[in-house]
């Protein structure tokens, strides 16, 4: 069974507009340390935690729920698909009114906690604005993914970008202070605005959409809500462990003998721009994700094994061989990059020490989508907690001892456990097998042998990579010569394995 022309188009348009999202929130991040220095840069990224996981409360994870749960109804005789979305708007009206409520009463108490102090409770009390559109808005996103319109969905992203970038740059330019609770009404005015207008043209699409026949389906409200719980307790655990490993990662700093400042600006340094620099290349797979998700689960309720055997040993494949390159360019050129980003050179120290753990950070994208798509949520959950445990307890430990690269220790010990746990659960589920020689030792020797021959060609040509012309052609250079090694040698392939009388080879199924 091959993956269809369909996800492939979609994975093709997604990854366009994700790139181009991409790097327009790698420009803002540096527009942002050189508008408004590294320590605002931190509060930001504080705040934007604590407004992420407020935005989780309030929606439940929405996008994760409408879209697993739309896409199994479809794969169901008399499904209706419209009757799902609307119990999951209902139940994140529900929810976002409740957090709505909570920060309403106790901003005073979270300014004073979660920030520094009493002139936080105003930007706290107007966050519901953001809180209820947002939730909507993610609704609506998995219902148009789930319906393989995910083009939809992303001209949403992009909108939302568009109008909270555009917010932010005119009121830091307009801005002459920058103080937390100022750096943070920027923030949260501009998530509002985002919002709103993403649910606009979401909801303009959803109305202008094609009806197509569907039955009367059997969920109800309870039923959604009973299923969704489950889903919404990985996205909110996750919040929850990522929100207090953030607020932690400063504390620690200053215990190790920064100041408030130093310690502000180192943290948003490695949020604003080693993070997004080393997530940069998994534009494509983010893109896919969301498509793995809703393919998987419609497998999944189809029962139909052999797609999804078919679906993960490509993805596997795939997976490893593009973060291996991406790995080995981030740690070529991970100096330069955090300089070229405005991060300096502790930026990019930090880039190419973490670079090695890329190709672990990359597979959680797509072993995640296949986890949650093969209704493996109880699982994602429990593995996600041990990830974090380990993270935060490296944090408590290294970071006052060694400092900002205690950090890099915390990602390295965290994601490899977390991710090879995940790969044991999907290569049992599904039935795949590991291939570690072709999978990932020969994709590394293939990025390093390419490379080993550019660096002579590029003196014999006289041309400078530490340039960022010279950088961009030696990566170009770089990434053809690594395809087409794969491309002639005829490496990428899937597994031949018999199940139950059937063989699956290339994503062919043949008796």
């Amino acid at each position: 069974m091959k993956i269809g022309k369909k996800m492939a188009r979609d994975t093709a348009l997604l990854t366009l507009m994700q790139l181009g999202l991409d790097t327009a929130a790698l420009l803002l991040s540096s527009f942002i340390a050189r508008r408004l220095g590294a320590s605002a840069t931190g509060i930001l990224s504080l705040i934007g935690s604590f407004l992420g996981l407020a935005g989780i409360l309030s929606s439940g994870n929405a996008f994760l729920c409408t879209s697993r749960l739309i896409s199994e109804e479809i794969g169901r005789r008399n499904g209706c698909p419209e009757r799902v979305l609307r119990h999951g708007i209902c139940l994140c009206l529900c929810l976002s009114t409740a957090v709505s409520l909570a920060l309403e009463l106790l901003a005073p108490a979270i300014s004073r906690t979660f920030f520094s102090g009493a002139g936080m409770t105003f930007a706290v009390k107007i966050m519901p604005a953001a809180l209820v559109t947002g939730a909507v808005s993610a609704c609506l996103k998995g219902y148009f993914n789930a319906v393989r319109k995910a083009g939809i969905a992303a001209l949403g992203d992009v909108a939302e970008f568009l109008l909270r970038a555009g917010m932010i740059v005119s009121m830091s330019l307009g801005s002459t202070s920058h103080t937390e609770s100022s750096v943070c009404r920027i923030l949260i005015f501009a998530v509002i605005v985002g919002n709103a207008g993403s649910l606009i043209f979401l909801g303009t699409a959803y109305l202008l959409r094609e009806r197509p026949p569907h039955g009367r389906g059997e969920l109800s409200f309870s039923g959604y809500a009973r299923l969704a719980f489950p889903i919404m307790g990985g996205g909110v655990l996750t919040a929850v462990l990522s929100s207090t490993n953030d607020a932690l990662v400063p504390v620690c700093l200053r215990q190790y003998g920064d100041s408030v400042e130093e310690a502000l600006g180192l943290f948003g340094i490695f949020e604003a721009i080693v993070i997004p620099t080393l997530f940069f290349p998994s534009v494509v797979l983010c893109s896919v994700s969301g498509i793995v998700v809703s393919e998987s689960a419609r497998a999944s309720g189809a029962g139909n094994k052999r797609r999804i055997l078919s679906l993960t040993d490509r993805l596997l494949t795939v997976t490893l061989a593009y973060a291996i390159m991406a790995a080995a360019v981030l740690m070529r050129f991970g100096g330069f990059i955090g300089q070229l980003l405005g991060g300096g050179e502790t930026a990019g120290r930090m880039i190419a020490l973490i670079a090695p753990v890329v190709p672990f950070i990359y597979m959680e994208i797509i072993l995640e989508a296949l986890i949650k798509g093969m209704g493996e949520q109880g699982f994602s959950s429990l593995n996600y907690l041990a990830e974090y445990v380990i993270r935060i307890s490296v944090v408590l430990i290294l970071v006052p001892r060694i400092g900002f690269w205690g950090i890099a220790a915390s990602y390295y010990t965290s994601n490899v456990f977390g991710n090879i746990m995940r790969l044991r659960k999907v290569l049992r589920t599904s039935g795949a097998g590991l291939h570690i020689i072709r999978r990932a030792l020969l994709p590394a020797v293939y990025a390093f042998l390419i490379m080993g021959s550019l660096e002579p060609a590029f003196g014999i040509m006289g041309l400078d990579d530490r340039s960022l012309p010279g950088a961009v052609i030696f990566i170009v250079l770089w990434v053809l010569g690594y395809g087409a090694a794969f491309c002639c040698l005829d490496k990428i392939k899937t597994d031949s394995r018999p199940i139950r009388g059937l063989v699956v080879q290339d994503d062919q199924i043949s008796i």
